[in-house]
């Protein structure tokens, strides 16, 4: 079994994962530590984003500059949608492989953009990490330093709340504490199990 764990930025998505690993033992697949690895140096991805967006998408080691292609592309909806074009399908490629190699009872797919891109085709539930919109803000404000403008653009490009929520067998509410997202990841886990167990 596949699940898949999404929600918008700064949602808690991470501590929900952490916690099925560590508490369970559950594999999980990032879908973005994926679209790191397509764009490393050497992967032809990285060759392509620098051929349209030009040097000033790497850094002096000659990694990505993932700042200065998010901020290209989030100034642009025609440049998103040509990135996600290249690398969704790598990305896509690069989950498979490692959800195959899962030897837990059930893997974990996180991915912030898993209905957008298509990956909740990959799982047989869904959850999401729902959190008020306000707290997402200045969660993610706070946590990564980047100005309020840039994290309602990428807001705007992920699933709107209703539309994940509508896609979403199970809801975690993290608008409280960790201990509090903690209990809920733990009945969840003791629920799948069940479902494991039926004929």
């Amino acid at each position: 079994m596949i699940i898949g764990l999404t929600g918008g930025i700064g949602s808690g998505k991470t501590a929900a994962a952490n916690r099925f690993a560590a508490a369970h033992g559950i594999h999980v697949v990032d879908a973005d530590q994926k679209s790191r690895v397509v764009v490393e140096p050497g992967r032809p991805a990285l060759a392509h984003i620098v051929d349209r967006f030009g040097e000033a998408m790497l850094l002096d080691d000659g990694t990505l500059n993932r700042a200065a292609l998010r901020e290209t592309v989030f100034a642009a909806p025609e440049q998103r949608q040509w990135l996600e074009q290249l690398l969704h399908p790598l990305i896509r490629d690069e989950i498979i492989t490692d959800l195959h190699s899962a030897t837990s009872p059930y893997a974990l797919l996180v991915s912030p953009l898993l209905v957008e891109s298509g990956q909740n085709s990959l799982t047989s539930r869904v959850i999401v990490v729902d959190v008020p919109e306000t707290m997402q803000l200045a969660r993610t404000v706070q946590r990564d330093a980047v100005p309020e403008a840039q994290v309602r653009a990428i807001m705007q490009a992920q699933a709107q709340r209703e539309e994940r929520l509508r896609h979403a067998h199970d809801v975690l509410t993290n608008d409280s504490d960790l201990a509090a997202l903690h209990a809920q990841v733990d009945a969840l886990h003791a629920r799948y199990m069940q479902l494991l167990e039926r004929p």
